[in-house]
């Protein structure tokens, strides 16, 4: 008999299972009902203590702000019980409603002459504008817009690269306000330098000197269209700030004119000119357009007129510029949407292959994707050229394709590059 409960236990049954006791568990139902009405209790002192801290910081704030508004003005017993003199009304004024700004004559506008010798920048204007255009280039979709230089009668013009590169459409707008559809004749990515050729009579060409002449200080003047059409032939003046300067942008580097006049987007293959109407070299860039110098400014630079000479005369002979390595392949950037839905690897999506060249019989065809020359990353056009800029013609470099749904390596050997 098990006094506890009262109750006989069976002889065989010692209160335990392997598994635990079999004696039913104890209850702690009353505390835990105590624990939360201690919980409960507490929640709520800490609620009240905390409105009463928000309001009396209110109370507070209010007395603070009522004392900075407050103005504390004492007087002496004596100043307290003088009568207080009555402030004075102002005059009413009568204002004489005819007034007006009188005009006197000026004199005619002076000529500017920058040095003697040479002339007016009114004259140099009237001397060159005839013979700088607006060239807008259409490529994939967009549009973008410069300025460029007509070199011959015959209708030649010569602009940037980089202003025409890929387009599929240039048109030429000249001062009468003619637009003309265009050719490119040839163009040359390391020197930034195109020539363009357009169906025209009575074209005025510009008169270009020597710009191994120059020295740092000349007088020069920019033309052309910053910012776009919209503001085609503007004229900015300035010094040459400095010449042979080395510059290096998208992994080539220039010797070109540095200069303080105003060059801005749209002014790219315009004329700079010296204080004698002639064009001493073809406007390229400016810092803020390849380096990331905010809030810099007069810092131009135009290619020099005797290397602009070089160049265009050998495209319009020969349509390209002698000594230029080629892979003979030209291709575009392949887009992220076919990557991502061919499955493709981003790189130079090839377009064409030159008939007959290394590259083709090597097995590179149309459809195939350049991805790298040597160690050399390739994804643009821009890519490539700045790949072969380091290297000669007859130099061997090793090409990786993508074709088939493989990846190739591919030795081939620069040739020179017939535009």
């Amino acid at each position: 008999m098990d006094k506890r409960k009262k109750t006989t236990q069976n002889p065989w049954d010692d209160g335990a299972y392997g598994t635990g006791r079999t004696d039913p568990p104890k209850t702690h139902s009353g505390l835990v009902a105590l624990l939360l009405i201690l919980v409960i209790f507490l929640g709520g002192i800490i609620t009240v203590l905390g409105l009463m801290n928000v309001r009396l910081f209110r109370e507070l704030s209010d007395h603070e702000e009522e004392e900075k508004n407050s103005l504390s003005i004492s007087f002496s017993a004596e100043e307290a019980s003088a009568p207080q003199a009555p402030k004075p009304v102002p005059e009413k004024r009568n204002y004489c409603q005819d007034a007006t700004i009188s005009l006197k004559s000026s004199p005619k506008s002076v000529s500017n002459i920058p040095k003697e010798g040479g002339i007016s920048l009114q004259e140099i204007y009237e001397k060159n504008i005839p013979a700088v255009v607006s060239i807008r280039s259409q490529v994939h979709g967009s549009s973008a817009t410069g300025t460029g230089v007509i070199v011959s009668n015959r209708g030649y013009i010569v602009t940037n690269c980089h202003v025409v590169q890929n387009a599929k459409a240039i048109s030429v707008q000249l001062t009468d306000n003619r637009v003309l559809p265009a050719n490119l004749v040839g163009q040359d990515p390391i020197s930034d330098l195109a020539v363009l050729f357009i169906e025209a009579d009575n074209l005025t060409e510009a008169e270009f000197g020597d710009s191994s002449a120059l020295r740092v200080g000349d007088t020069v003047a920019a033309i052309g269209d910053p910012l776009g059409i919209n503001l085609r032939g503007t004229m900015t003046d300035g010094i040459v700030s400095a010449i042979n300067r080395d510059i290096t942008a998208n992994g080539r580097t220039l010797t070109l004119i540095q200069t303080n006049a105003a060059l801005n987007s749209g002014n790219s293959g315009g004329p700079l000119i010296n204080c004698y109407g002639q064009v001493i070299g073809i406007n390229t860039m400016k810092i803020g357009t390849f380096a990331s110098s905010a809030g810099v400014e007069g810092l131009g630079f135009a290619i020099p007129s005797t290397t602009v000479k070089d160049i265009v005369d050998q495209i319009i002979a020969q349509g390209y510029v002698s000594g230029r390595p080629t892979l003979e392949v030209r291709g575009e950037t392949l887009s992220n949407f076919y990557q991502h839905y061919y499955r493709l690897p981003a790189g130079l999506f090839i377009t064409s292959v030159t008939p007959g060249s290394q590259a083709q019989l090597k097995g590179i065809s149309p459809g195939d994707i350049l991805l790298a020359v040597d160690d050399t990353r390739i994804i643009t056009t821009e890519d490539l050229e700045q790949a072969l800029y380091t290297y000669n013609v007859g130099d061997t470099v090793t090409a990786m394709v993508y074709s088939g749904g493989q990846k190739l390596t591919v030795e081939l050997t620069l040739t020179e590059s017939r535009g």
